[in-house]
């Protein structure tokens, strides 16, 4: 089938590439001269493992292809997936410009009977109105337009597309899901779990469940609050609540908040969906206001627990707001950082794939290559994306670049009693923070039990 997508953003780059694997003629389009001539080339933009490799075998098979012309990208195509950007609104409501004037600017070149699929995550009732806008163009009701939410997490999109939890397929009319179903008959085939419902109802699967997640997310944050206050351990807590299947335990790690291209902008989204309709998500509007608050709570708690005062430095290990990506999108070093640099410190950072594209948002800041140069004097270091690099730090050798010994752990990548073993002062989310000196005060394993003998029938 000749698939024709709009946008060659990170959506749009992964959607193609995986489409052209599945054996479709893919040509994706953009208006960015540059960037298409870097996909042409097989250089990918981002960082997405395994995406370069495959994009190299699609161009080598001739399965895609790039272009800046909307008609030859167009025309003959039996679907056109629209997968542009949709920023947020000064209202948290979502910007829609891109999507319908991509569905204005391809409804001239459309084939009669063709399908344009909505892939860009969008507000309830976009695809009915994108149906509108195209007939209005075109003087008659010719094309069906249909909605296919993605499911993609940046680190592993093409694992995410390729071995899917879920394809949604949201159709008006019988035609388009017919479509829908030949553009993923590899999955039906394999029996992937397969929702064929109406578009609104497609709209509405995506924001519901990133919302969800999201919601798990700022439950454990609070939880782990919790945990430090009471003298419990958040790592137990998510266990335990986790290994209950109606809960399951992804997204019950405690962190600096969320962050990323997703999150933040769809639980805005959402929110202001329910108020445009009366249906207030209240639940989600408080988790707004808790996300952002805890990246400035762990701001205030690096100065206020470390004693730091002007002058010092901070290396800030990690800036992409998640790992095996490059993207910073509301990351917490991008709230964070400023908070601290506002508070007179010095800081200097690292990220294995994200220096570049953090340094277009950040000031001021010392970017490292090594991150044990980056740690060299510092006074604290703060742990705020979970990379393999940082879950292997050597903490003997990290005690004796720095100058002073606060490691904040906020991903928590180290076990207290390790980093107390180091020499370092240990400060992780949800479990009570341990120093150098607290290996003294500790009692040896059993000692307890040798004061408080247990009943021999036990």
């Amino acid at each position: 089938m000749k698939i024709t997508i709009i946008g060659a953003g990170y959506v749009g780059i992964t959607t193609g590439t995986c489409l052209a694997q599945l054996g479709h003629d893919v040509c994706c389009l953009d208006l960015d001269r540059k960037r298409i001539d870097m996909l042409s080339r097989g250089q990918v933009p981002i960082y997405e493992p395994g995406l370069e490799d495959a994009l190299h075998e699609a161009l080598d098979g001739g399965k895609i292809c790039f272009t800046t012309d909307t008609e030859e990208a167009v025309g003959g195509a039996h679907a056109v997936f629209i997968a542009v950007g949709t920023p947020s609104g000064p209202s948290g409501g979502i910007d829609l410009s891109q999507v319908f004037s991509a569905g204005r600017n391809i409804a001239p070149h459309l084939m009669a009977g063709a399908v344009v699929v909505m892939k860009s995550t969008v507000v309830a009732g976009t695809a009915r109105s994108m149906r509108e806008i195209i007939a209005r163009e075109r003087g008659a009701f010719d094309i069906r337009v249909a909605s296919n939410p993605e499911f993609l997490r940046e680190g592993s999109a093409m694992q995410d597309f390729l071995e899917p939890d879920r394809i949604v397929l949201g159709a008006d009319d019988p035609y388009s899901l017919r479509v829908l179903r030949k553009i993923y008959a590899p999955f039906v085939s394999a029996n992937a779990p397969i929702v064929e419902t109406r578009t609104v109802d497609a709209e509405l699967i995506k924001y519901a469940a990133n919302a969800f997640l999201a919601l798990k997310i700022g439950f454990i944050n609070e939880v782990s609050d919790l945990c430090e206050k009471s003298g419990g351990n958040v790592a137990d807590v998510a266990r335990g609540i986790g290994l209950d299947h109606r809960i399951g335990s992804a997204f019950l790690q405690p962190g600096p908040g969320y962050g990323g291209s997703c999150f933040p902008k769809d639980t805005r989204a959402f929110a202001a969906t329910g108020r445009e309709y009366g249906a207030r998500q209240h639940m989600i509007e408080t988790l707004i206001s808790r996300n952002e608050d805890r990246k400035k709570q762990l701001a205030r708690r690096i100065v206020k627990e470390g004693g730091l005062h002007a002058g010092q430095k901070v290396a800030v290990l990690g800036l992409a707001f998640k790992a095996n990506t490059d993207d910073v999108r509301e990351s917490a070093s991008l709230a964070i950082i400023p908070m601290l640099q506002e508070m007179g410190l010095e800081v200097s950072a690292h990220d294995p794939k994200a220096n570049e594209t953090a340094a277009q948002f950040l000031d001021g800041v010392e970017f490292h290559s090594d991150l044990y140069d980056c740690c060299h004097d510092a006074d604290a270091v703060v742990i705020l994306t979970e990379w393999d690099d940082y879950k292997q730090l050597d903490l003997r050798k990290l005690a004796e670049e720095m100058s002073g010994d606060w490691l904040f752990d906020f991903r928590n990548l180290h076990q207290p009693e390790a980093a107390s073993e180091a020499g370092l002062r240990h400060v992780s989310l949800g479990r009570v923070a341990t120093s150098p000196a607290d290996r003294k005060r500790v009692a040896p394993v059993g000692s307890w039990e040798r004061r408080v003998a247990a009943p021999e029938h036990i």
